[in-house]
């Protein structure tokens, strides 16, 4: 399984759907499991929910210090 390419999957799932985003802050495993499908064993949904957290947080951070340039 392509942990990076579930990760992305997922955030732009969590970024495009409201609903989702909100499931995803939460109940993250629920959202998880949902967008993908399936049921994953605990550590690989801890790991892709670790690498949607971080990827939202870079993510947010670059568009607030976009938007502080007028830049996005």
């Amino acid at each position: 399984m392509d942990i990076k390419a579930k990760i992305d999957e997922v955030v732009s799932k969590v970024q495009s759907d409201p609903s989702i985003a909100e499931l995803f802050k939460t109940n993250p495993v629920g959202a998880v499991e949902k967008i993908l499908g399936v049921d994953l064993p605990d550590d690989v949904i801890n790991n892709i929910i670790d690498g949607v957290k971080a990827k939202i947080g870079i993510d947010g951070i670059a568009g607030a210090l976009g938007g502080l340039f007028g830049n996005k």
